[in-house]
């Protein structure tokens, strides 16, 4: 039980937490640490009970509250602040106290990579989440590698990440892509045109549709990549006409990326679309007018609208502690869940020693996440999830079109390609063209 004084300081962090822009400094004054108030010097939090002479547990949360990729990363801040909060009110960690930085990278690639070295090099945290898209993530794997740090990436993303000290919590484009695809093929017909964002993730998601296709006798019958910058669709969406395709797989992110919807509905452009991105991560379909959502579908481990019992108890939990946050997204339940499994690991351990946490996942563990049941396979570092198909209508409300509980996926792209932690150390990422049998226009 929390005393008095803890009670207060969760009313007190509910009344800072009200907009991003305020939570890290009011977090930071509340907690009296050291470690400046946010911006470029970050701040650390403390909360809780548990009590020792000992230093407390680091943890470390680089992802941007400000800039284009802040509508995805601040309820990822946001729900690792509620994890810590409760592990701290359930005894900490080991019978210390977790301690959160949560620096602001303003959504620029430099500033993430000098926050993930400073949080590791200076500050020497146990533990380290950091970004939202792939780039990311590779700018700042080889400063993890270099220092063998315990990182945590907790994006849905395209798969392949086979890196000792790499631990991807989101669900691969291989988990997202098969149910949502299996529908949209059984349901409205077999020619796929693909839309994509043009980098890393984008490319590797495209490939990943194209063999997918290919096992499903789907046929992808126009392929395009936009770069991030851009914001007017009217040409993509004349040649998706021209292409006539049964669906429209599309890989967008980002702020710029979002403009399509509403103006594919503005044309009249009634295509049924699957996607991996959109909604779960950013949450179009609270923020855009409807019907720019209508018929779309996601594959998805997560959202807050799973009605479910346990995630309903969770998402009062978040809103209770953020009562202004916009939307409690995928990658915010990915980090939340995360926290909990590196406590569970930690203490499995019996230290929060690095390579002795690592050898503890590596055993594998199961967590009772929001989501449901879900299992870390130890020798390729990733999840089994629960996904769904989710669809907004044209009053953009949702439905789980394989029900509420979804369909177990096993994280099976790295077995196949041989990838095995326990055995070999790699800091490698595999492409679906590593695939055997793999379609040779990859």
């Amino acid at each position: 039980m929390r005393d008095a004084a803890d009670a207060n300081r969760g009313l007190s962090r509910r009344r800072y937490l009200g907009s991003a822009a305020t939570g890290i400094a009011g977090l930071t004054a509340l907690a009296g640490c050291s470690g400046g108030g946010g911006g470029e010097s970050g701040g650390s939090t403390t909360g809780g009970t548990a009590s020792s002479g000992s230093d407390p547990v680091k943890l470390g949360v680089v992802d941007a509250q400000s800039g284009n990729a802040a509508l995805g990363g601040t309820p990822k801040v946001q729900a690792s602040q509620l994890a810590v909060e409760e592990i701290n009110a359930d005894g900490g960690i080991l019978g210390r106290d977790v301690e959160l930085y949560t620096p602001d990278p303003q959504s620029d690639i430099n500033t993430f990579q000098q926050h993930a070295r400073r949080l590791i090099e200076q500050e020497g945290v146990d533990a380290l989440w950091c970004g939202i898209r792939s780039s990311v993530r590779e700018a700042v794997r080889p400063i993890v590698d270099r220092n063998e740090q315990l990182y945590f990436y907790t994006t849905q993303y395209e798969g392949g990440v086979c890196d000792k000290y790499t631990f991807p919590m989101g669900a691969t484009a291989r988990q997202q892509l098969v149910p949502v695809m299996e529908y949209l093929v059984d349901e409205y017909g077999s020619n796929i045109y693909t839309i994509a964002a043009d980098y890393n993730f984008g490319q590797l998601s495209a490939d990943w549709i194209k063999i997918l296709a290919d096992n499903m006798d789907a046929t992808v019958v126009g392929e395009e990549f936009v770069p991030l910058s851009q914001s007017q669709f009217s040409s993509s969406i004349n040649r998706i006409q021209e292409a006539d395709p049964d669906f429209i797989m599309s890989i967008l992110v980002g702020q710029n990326h979002t403009s399509f919807y509403s103006q594919r509905a503005s044309t009249g452009l009634d295509i049924p679309i699957g996607t991996s991105t959109s909604m779960a991560l950013t949450y179009e379909h609270r923020r855009l007018d409807p019907p720019a959502l209508a018929n779309v579908h996601v594959g998805t481990n997560y959202m807050e609208e799973f009605p479910t019992d346990r995630n309903q108890a969770f998402v009062d939990r978040f809103y209770e502690m953020f009562p202004d946050a916009r939307y409690l997204n995928q990658s915010g339940h990915n980090n939340y869940f995360s926290a909990h499994l590196y406590k569970q690991a930690a203490e499995q351990a019996g230290t929060t020693d690095q390579a002795e946490v690592i050898a503890a996942l590596e055993g594998g563990m199961d967590i009772s996440a929001p989501e449901g049941d879900i299992t870390l396979n130890g020798s390729t570092h990733h999840m089994s999830h629960n996904m769904r198909i989710a669809r907004a209508d044209e009053n953009h409300e949702i439905s789980f079109l394989n029900g509420a509980d979804g369909e177990l996926i096993e994280p099976s792209f790295l077995q196949d390609v041989g990838c095995d932690l326990t055995s070999t150390t790699e800091t490698t990422q595999y492409v679906p063209s590593d695939l055997p049998n793999a379609p040779s226009d990859l």
